[in-house]
């Protein structure tokens, strides 16, 4: 007779900061119903991964859960795996973080179900070649890789019916290749294409491995799987197939797998990750190119034969990708060094929290997007800031002398923060952090308030995505024209309103805050709230010299300037631009003061505004609107747009959070409102998503030469009792 071994395994995860209806919908369609099936059939054995965060929330929501699989894991039916606790993207974090985040979630792992867990699974299945040290050193022996992995080395299909070694530095870790076969068929496909599959891999002697691994949630979250595997009873049906044929289809572990079955030999793996990641992590236009390559491919049959050998970028370049992801990376690195040299002096309970606030902001679901990927969900990106400030305020306790303690403080530092060659400058205090951008326009890109553990300018840049002209593609085919492939378009692709091609805006400036501009007559608030003006000055992400950090007191003022241009008619006019941006070390506020010189021979007319964006997490809500005043808005929400004329002061009140956010300017000026939402995709189709408000006060004024214009604009942030 034939036979096959085969290894099961599920993985089972939900982000930090996802609302809890989510983790418990997650929970009823998939998590409970796929083990109910399971328990039944206790003889087939399983592998099982949940990550930390989720499997703490099934233990505090449903005790009982975990006891049942206490007793799975007891008969020898579950094989438990560990991993990173909060599911980081492992090469991205400091191999320190690595081991306490595996270490962590294997005591964890041991504490609810009483199993040593010696396999782990890797985040999205990222792979770099470096990574069997810091895991070996945490005491995994063996992992799941996509098979496309080992085939990126030459290897066939034939060769990876096994399992591998490889190492780093003499540190050794087994891999074994997760069948991508298997990955379609179960569930998706009727359960005799993988009967037949398996039957045609088995062999005489019996000593073939084929493993089956993916995520827990396709069965019962994703789109139509919940009817599939239960109402149909695919899972049932699949379940009692293994029992049925146990002679010929052996059901092995993982640790079964290495104590009983040789290796096929070692390899060594280039970067990768599954082959939708790569796609997504390439630029947008590259994205066309390579889907038009593929397609060439196929339509001259050679895609079985070569298309291994196509490949996308790294998990790496969506750091590159979205300046907003290595924002996060880069802010969570600083904590992380930060901790780790607190520790080296000081010994604290505050210490022990704030590196697992750490642990918990490397959760990996918002440093990157694709159709999975929360980059574009807010609730997602606030999180993982959430988790870092409140790890700064730990570390902040900590570190603070008796007398800071007692009067405050207040501090900067100039460093190249986010790896770009340029320094930026990081203003601290016992309230706020504020991170600037010299090299872009002195632009405030980072603001923290801690009182509600919130990165006010948490938004995203509106750009395009590679799969933006399918929604264009969708629109046609709805509206009547369009010939050519869009049928299949439709089919694949869905809308969650009409329109949303009608909100393609794409920024050619990252959206932050105190963005200097210079408008040209003919612009409208309509058309810069769509990113299509004309502007007349080279501020916006232009170079400025940082002058200097002056402290008195309590009070610490930064000072950015620049020697600049702005074309009136055909003449390209120097101008100076000065801003210093003043806090104090116990305030909620901060002042940004303006002074521009005319420095061209003729007087000027000029028309500046500087932009401020707030994100507030919610733009249509009875409970977060705006209030300027003496002004009765007819659409106060957040996600309004409109013009107020003399405008002094604007307030953004988000009650959920807690917050008033309130800027006033000693000259009175034109204020412009308007929402940034961005259209991203996920398996429910293409969505628009609130990202934030800006508010932007702008003035008209004309100077002599040599003449200055001043003002000066106080941003409070006020909590709501």
């Amino acid at each position: 007779m034939r036979k096959i071994n085969l290894a099961l395994g599920i993985h089972n995860h939900q982000p930090v900061g996802n609302f809890d209806f989510v983790f418990e919908d997650a929970y009823q369609k998939a998590y409970l119903p796929f083990f109910e099936v399971h328990e039944k059939h206790a003889d087939i054995k399983l592998a099982q991964h949940y990550s930390g965060i989720l499997f703490e929330w099934i233990d505090r929501h449903h005790p009982e859960f975990t006891e049942r699989l206490r007793q799975m894991v007891k008969r020898g039916s579950i094989e438990m795996m560990t991993g990173g606790y909060y599911e980081p993207i492992l090469m991205t974090i400091p191999d320190e973080d690595k081991l306490g985040q595996i270490k962590k979630l294997t005591k964890y792992v041991k504490e609810k179900t009483g199993y040593d867990a010696i396999g782990a699974w890797l985040a999205e299945r990222v792979w770099e070649p470096d990574l069997p040290e810091p895991v070996a050193k945490a005491g995994v022996k063996y992992t799941l890789i996509d098979d496309a992995h080992f085939k990126y080395t030459g290897l066939k299909e034939q060769d990876l019916y096994g399992y591998y070694l490889t190492e780093h530095n003499g540190h050794i870790l087994n891999i074994f290749p997760i069948s991508e076969k298997l990955r379609y068929t179960i569930p998706f496909r009727p359960i005799e294409e993988t009967v037949d599959y398996l039957k045609s891999i088995a062999t005489e002697k019996g000593d073939r491995l084929i493993v089956f691994a993916d995520d827990g949630e396709k069965f019962g979250v994703w789109p139509h799987t919940y009817e599939q595997c239960y109402q149909n009873g695919w899972l049932e049906s699949f379940f009692r197939m293994l029992e049925d044929n146990k002679e010929w289809i052996h059901i092995v572990s993982f640790r079964e797998a290495l104590e009983k079955l040789d290796p096929a030999g070692r390899v060594y793996l280039p970067t990768a990750s599954y082959r939708e990641m790569m796609e997504w992590a390439l630029p947008s236009r590259a994205i066309h190119e390579y889907e038009a390559f593929e397609k060439w491919l196929k339509e001259n049959k050679m895609n079985p034969d070569f298309k291994v050998f196509v490949r996308g970028g790294f998990w790496r370049n969506f750091l590159a990708k979205y300046p907003e992801s290595n924002n996060m990376h880069k802010r969570m690195l600083r904590s992380s060094n930060r901790w780790r040299s607190l520790a080296q002096k000081k010994k604290s309970k505050r210490l022990d929290k704030a590196l697992d606030f750490i642990y918990a902001g490397q959760c990996n679901c918002p440093y990157w997007h694709g159709i999975f990927g929360g980059l574009y969900l807010p609730h997602i990106r606030n999180a993982i800031y959430q988790q870092l400030i409140m790890a700064d305020r730990e570390m902040d306790a900590v570190e603070m002398s008796a007398a800071e303690k007692s009067a405050g403080w207040a501090r900067s530092q100039v460093a190249d923060f986010d790896g770009d060659g340029f320094d930026e400058v990081i203003v601290e205090t016992e309230r706020m952090n504020l991170f600037f951008a010299p090299r872009s326009g002195a632009q405030l890109f980072e603001l923290d308030y801690k009182a509600i553990n919130h990165n006010m300018l948490d938004t995203m840049t509106r750009r395009e995505e590679g799969y933006h002209k399918k929604l264009v593609e969708l629109a046609r085919h709805q509206h009547g024209s369009g010939e050519n492939d869009v049928a299949s378009i439709h089919d694949m692709v869905t809308a969650k309103e009409e329109g949303l091609e009608n909100y393609l805006n794409y920024d050619w400036y990252r959206r932050t805050s105190l963005v200097d501009h210079f408008f040209h007559d003919s612009v409208s608030l309509e058309d810069f709230a769509r990113a299509k003006y004309r502007e007349q000055g080279d501020f916006v992400d232009q170079s400025y010299k940082f002058l200097h950090a002056k402290k008195s007191g309590a009070r610490l003022a930064v000072t950015f300037q620049r020697d600049g241009h702005v074309w009136i008619g055909s003449a390209f006019c120097p101008l100076q631009l000065t801003k210093t941006i003043a806090v104090a070390a116990r305030a909620d506020e901060f002042e940004v003061s303006y002074s521009i010189r005319n420095d061209h021979t003729q007087p000027v007319d000029l028309w500046f505004g500087t932009e401020f964006v707030f994100a507030l997490l919610a733009g249509h809500a009875h409970d977060r609107y705006y209030a300027i005043e003496g002004v009765d808005l007819k659409e106060p929400h957040l996600d309004s747009i409109g013009c107020t004329d003399q405008a002094q002061q604007v307030s953004l009140v988000d009650e959920w959070l807690g917050i008033n956010v309130s800027m006033t300017a000693d000259v009175a000026g034109a204020l412009w409102r308007f929402p940034i939402e961005t259209i991203s995709l996920s398996e429910a189709g293409f969505e628009r998503v609130y990202q934030c408000s800006v508010v932007m006060p702008n003035w008209r004024f004309s100077l002599e030469p040599g003449e200055k214009w001043s003002n000066t604009i106080k941003q409070s942030l006020t909590l709501l009792k």
